[in-house]
């Protein structure tokens, strides 16, 4: 069965975005873009909430044709290749977008791989993903949308990318309510970054556990 991975960056103090929604108060470095395309080379499909997907859709095919259009790039030239497959990856990778109310008419340029699926439709579209050969379905931001699959059984490992800043408010990663036992899988940091990478195991009814936790 294929797994469904949440990798999503958060503050010290719980928070994924700071006061007003804005996701750029988070420490977001080469570190962080670096993991990113490493879980999109291991996954074939993007599961997005809309304003997610808006905003990837806003960004990532100028990036893929033009990366010096990405300001990390402009700053540092030499991250030009992390930035132009990632674009390319997510021009490429099929999307599931959660939503009612985009329409096929918002999805250019990405008509050909964007699939729609209304919000009380989701659990089981993502339960038949994950009963088709492939491999990872991945999701970045979109909290609400695997908030709702982690309670709902649906969320095998959280990818949590731990910041160096405290928000002091903003919007808490996690929702209210009961979260599934987790079970760290490894630690990592990358080399000049102040941030942590965190790898969890959902752990739900009949799950089998995974090897000892490795620091990284």
């Amino acid at each position: 069965m294929r797994k469904l991975v949440v990798s999503m960056m958060m503050s010290l103090d719980g928070c994924c975005e700071g006061s007003g929604g804005n996701s750029m108060a988070l420490p977001m470095d080469d570190f962080f873009n670096a993991h990113n395309l490493e879980r999109l080379r291991h996954a074939d499909t993007l599961l997005l909430g809309a304003t997610t997907y808006k905003a990837f859709q806003g960004y990532w095919p100028a990036v893929a044709d033009n990366p010096e259009l990405s300001p990390a790039v402009a700053a540092d030239p030499r991250v030009a290749d992390v930035h132009r497959e990632t674009g390319r990856r997510n021009n490429e990778i099929q999307k599931v977008v959660v939503s009612d109310s985009l329409t096929a008419d918002d999805t250019a340029p990405w008509e050909d791989t964007t699939v729609l699926v209304r919000r009380g439709e989701v659990q089981q579209a993502v339960a038949d993903l994950k009963d088709r050969p492939g491999q990872d379905i991945l999701t970045f931001g979109s909290r609400k949308v695997w908030n709702g699959l982690l309670a709902a059984g649906l969320v095998d490992e959280l990818h949590l990318m731990v910041g160096a800043a405290v928000l002091g408010g903003g919007t808490p990663a996690f929702a209210a309510g009961q979260v599934p036992p987790l079970r760290l899988l490894d630690t990592r940091r990358g080399d000049g970054s102040d941030n942590v990478l965190l790898r969890y195991q959902v752990i739900h009814p009949g799950t089998r556990p995974q090897g000892a936790p490795v620091a990284g």
